[in-house]
């Protein structure tokens, strides 16, 4: 088995290629087409974009059943979808963003960054197979901070800095850039060794073929004791507010009268530094209180940042002036609490991954938390737009709230 500090570099790695595009294309581009005068209906549906995310369990099982072994089971996965993902970016580079009016130009960049989405969650599903194999139990909780803190810098890098990059640097030199950050992180896993043992699991993973034919056999694994049907609520509920809120919170931004600059430094790359933070908190918190009482205490400090958020709506419907470094700050707490969520959350769905599947069931639950939150993206820039942002956003907080019923269900049925 490698050692633990290479394991931790490398989830680190994987997961900062992840977030560069993903970071443009949640945190950038939304402020982009707001500043263009896009309608919060019309960002919303950009949310068809992140389908793959939602979509991906349907070929998980392919990816546990199928690899080079030789190659190693995952790495024969990640590796290719990772270069594809360079050559998006070197392609999209190429494209005139001033053309971007242009239907024809449209299209193709619509359908480059559907591309990019459908080849990083492929990389996903294999890279969150890995992770499952190579961590053991008392390494999962500081594996997933790495995992986060990846990702999260991914953002500040896909989301924040291109913002502030595109002031002063053309849009071709941005993504080449980005082509170039994914390349450099894929160095790690061409020198990963992966452990011999993981010829194993395609041969278990044909035996659990039937995972994606048949829905319902596969779901029992959920329902075979309250536990696991509680923590199947869990996961349905648990996105309902961050996909309810999340496209409306960027736009807010430029509303307020933020600059791209501004938003680039100090909203999203001054809130993913305080997300990396978050994650090392979250990190090191697991090490004292139990996963259950970590996930109930974060999700009720979330509350809190959404009501943050409310507030400020109230403010900009009122037309009261508001320092920016009250913005600033509200969205750095919000960024740190939500981090914490995820380290805890995705230590929770890795603690309840089986080893000979790992990839279909940490897909198969990330992906239903996605699907929830996509789901909902639409929806939101609808109702923002209905019942602008102070009472939408209230609305939400109260739908957090609502929110932490399954969490306490499942929390007291834990034995």
């Amino acid at each position: 088995m490698p050692k633990t500090s290479n394991i931790y570099l490398l989830l680190f790695s994987l997961y900062w290629a992840q977030g560069l595009p993903v970071g443009f294309m949640t945190h950038a581009l939304p402020v982009i087409l707001r500043a263009e005068g896009v309608s919060l209906a019309q960002i919303g549906g950009f949310g068809l974009l992140m389908l793959p995310w939602s979509i991906k369990i349907f070929w998980a099982p392919f990816v546990d059943r199928f690899g080079h072994s030789a190659f190693g089971h995952y790495r024969s996965w990640i590796i290719p979808t990772q270069l594809c993902s360079v050559l998006i970016l070197i392609g999209l580079s190429f494209l005139p963003i001033q053309a971007l009016n242009q239907p024809v130009y449209l299209l193709a960049f619509f359908i480059a960054l559907l591309s990019m989405n459908l080849v990083g969650a492929t990389q996903d599903i294999a890279t969150d197979g890995l992770a499952v194999n190579i961590l053991q139990n008392e390494q999962q909780h500081w594996g997933n901070t790495f995992q986060v803190i990846g990702s999260r810098l991914g953002f500040i890098v896909g989301g924040g800095a291109i913002l502030w990059a595109l002031d002063w640097l053309n849009w071709q030199n941005t993504f080449l850039l980005l082509a170039g950050l994914v390349l450099l992180n894929t160095l790690p896993i061409l020198c990963f060794k992966e452990p011999a043992q993981f010829k194993n699991i395609q041969h278990a993973a044909e035996q659990e073929a039937f995972s994606w034919r048949k829905v319902k056999n596969y779901l029992c694994y959920f329902y075979q004791s309250p536990h696991l049907t509680g923590w199947l609520v869990v996961l349905i509920t648990f996105k309902i507010a961050d996909g309810l809120a999340g496209p409306l919170l960027k736009p807010l931004m430029v509303d307020l009268g933020l600059t791209f600059s501004q938003i680039g430094i100090y909203v999203t790359m001054l809130g993913a530094l305080a997300a990396l933070i978050g994650a090392g908190l979250a990190g090191l918190s697991l090490r004292f209180i139990s996963r259950a009482k970590a996930l109930l205490s974060f999700s009720i400090l979330k509350i809190f940042s959404l009501a943050a958020y409310s507030w400020l709506a109230f403010q900009y419907e009122s037309q009261q002036y508001i320092q920016p470094w009250v913005i600033y700050l509200i969205n750095a707490a919000e960024d740190m609490i939500s981090a914490m969520l995820l380290v805890v959350m995705l230590t929770l769905v890795m603690q309840y991954s089986r080893k000979h599947i790992a990839g279909t069931d940490f897909t198969f639950q990330v992906a239903l938390m996605a699907t929830v939150s996509g789901g909902l993206y639409s929806l939101s820039g609808i109702l923002g737009d209905l019942w602008g942002y102070a009472t939408y956003l209230t609305c939400i907080t109260g739908v957090a709230v609502l929110c932490l019923w399954p969490i306490l269900r499942w929390k007291n049925t834990e034995s």
